[in-house]
């Protein structure tokens, strides 16, 4: 297993060359410049300064050059000066913003995995029936209701009707409340869906019926031997799923006040901030390849059949 986690960590390098490459080209083929007046974000500025911005940014200089500048410095933790925060660098923006997210996003998905199992498990073995039904609308609300829209019913019930939880802050966990609950529900709905296809595939499974026919309590055979056979599709969506609410979620971190990472992004998407865009694209794939090699290593945990 040590073996396959080493050389797995060392695809990683080229997967995140290739994908910086990616990015870096597309973001340059996109019309427009950080120092272009029209850009969001920019100041007008007169022609002569936009070149002796782009002199002092390295911008004028060939792409290629660009790009291994670039590397160079991200290699040592260096992406520069933000191109709309001029005053601070990215790297600590990024120090600042990123545990927020990171705690956000690690909530959410708590709350979603323990919603979702107990959701789908009950669907599972109710077929057909009220608990079933009740399972399955509540998946496929949070998974059709944007968490904009979520987010707003929740502060005019939990805010306005019913004061008991604040409008947005981060001040204290009070305030941690509703953005969980409003990111934790469409990954919650995801995970009852496919815990309740992959329970209903296990139940009906030769292993489970024999369970049965030896006596066993039906506790017993669900949660020792069905739940754990059905756990690994669930566990495949785990490690996208948590690198999409653990880097940032812009709606949620703008409605609730949420000083994270994700309301960067979207301002340096706007604002054409190349090193902004560059450092949160690599810190994701970064995120997402770890999470995917956690979730290959307890397949391993969850079925002794798999070998690395």
């Amino acid at each position: 297993m040590l073996h396959y986690a080493m050389s797995r960590l060392l695809w990683l390098v080229p997967t995140l060359l290739a994908m910086a490459l990616v990015t870096f080209l597309v973001m340059h083929a996109t019309p427009g410049s950080p120092l272009d007046p029209v850009a969001e974000g920019a100041n007008p500025l007169s022609p002569e300064s936009q070149k002796a911005l782009a002199a002092y940014y390295g911008l004028d200089k060939p792409l290629w050059q660009q790009f291994a500048i670039f590397v160079g410095k991200a290699v040592r933790g260096d992406f520069g000066f933000s191109f709309v925060y001029k005053t601070r660098t990215v790297a600590e923006i990024l120090r600042e913003t990123f545990p927020i997210s990171l705690l956000l996003g690690s909530m959410a998905l708590v709350l979603a995995v323990a919603g979702g199992l107990t959701l789908g498990i009950l669907a599972a073995i109710h077929q057909n029936r009220g608990w079933d039904y009740v399972s399955v609308s509540l998946a496929t609300v949070g998974v059709a209701v944007p968490n904009f829209v979520l987010a707003v019913f929740l502060i005019i019930i939990f805010s306005f009707m019913l004061p008991l939880f604040p409008t947005g802050g981060w001040d204290s966990p009070r305030d941690w409340v509703l953005p969980t609950v409003t990111l934790a529900l469409a990954p919650m709905g995801i995970i009852a869906r496919f815990t309740r296809a992959s329970m209903l595939e296990v139940i009906r499974a030769d292993f489970t019926l024999t369970a049965r026919a030896k006596g066993l309590a039906e506790g017993p055979v669900i949660f020792k031997h069905a739940l754990k056979n059905a756990l690994i599709p669930v566990v495949t969506l785990l490690g996208p799923l948590f690198a999409a609410v653990g880097t940032g979620s812009f709606f949620v971190e703008s409605i609730f006040r949420v000083p994270g990472m994700g309301r960067f992004f979207v301002l340096s998407m706007t604002g054409r901030d190349y090193p902004m865009i560059m450092a949160v694209v690599l810190t994701y794939g970064v995120f997402l390849a770890v999470m995917n090699l956690v979730v290959d290593l307890a397949y391993g945990a969850l079925d002794p059949r798999i070998r690395y």
